[in-house]
């Protein structure tokens, strides 16, 4: 009898114990969500379809343009994208600028790509891009483009090479020191 009470104060004192633990996680995820919010209003996302995007990946300037196409739900495109932050970082005074160019679907915008762009306080500069007509616009930015993430073109006034691959950050830096002037 008396481990039968001793099991049963065990279970109530157990039971009152979760019961704490669930005001706390519910107090963690409203700040969580708070968060999530700040994060929506501090950043500032440009949306463009193919016809605003066409400039952005086609400049005649005097730079050398990393445009990297991605999505948050792509484990190799996120893998990659400290790649390209370093790239960034590291050439800018080359005249070196990088674009990346999510493909996130716009209903996911405020609830996971700009709070993933703070989490990971990308400095490069990041649009969305939402054109439902895959077929004009997959070959128009490549002809033997499948449409395949993560996807990245880097160009200049005198060459452009469009690779369907990902990198790491030495096959990204040997890629670039092609296009910069010996």
């Amino acid at each position: 009898m008396k481990r039968l009470l001793l099991v049963l104060m065990t279970c109530i004192l157990s039971c009152k114990n979760d019961t704490s633990n669930t005001v706390d996680v519910s107090v963690a995820a409203v700040q969580e969500d708070a968060t999530v919010t700040n994060a929506q209003s501090d950043i500032d996302l440009r949306i463009y379809d193919y016809d605003g995007l066409e400039p952005l990946i086609n400049k005649t300037d005097n730079k050398i343009h990393v445009v990297n196409f991605w999505a948050t739900w792509c484990a190799p495109c996120v893998k990659e994208l400290p790649y390209f932050e370093a790239i960034k970082e590291k050439y800018e005074s080359n005249n070196v600028e990088v674009l990346l160019v999510s493909l996130d679907f716009p209903r996911n915008y405020d609830s996971k790509l700009k709070p993933f762009i703070k989490k990971h306080n990308l400095k490069s500069e990041v649009v969305a891009f939402d054109d439902v007509d895959q077929n004009r616009w997959i070959p128009a930015i490549n002809e033997a483009w499948t449409g395949a993430l993560p996807a990245t073109i880097i160009y200049n006034n005198e060459k452009r090479q469009f690779y369907e691959r990902s990198f790491t950050l030495e096959e990204l830096e040997t890629e670039l020191k092609q296009f910069l002037s010996p």
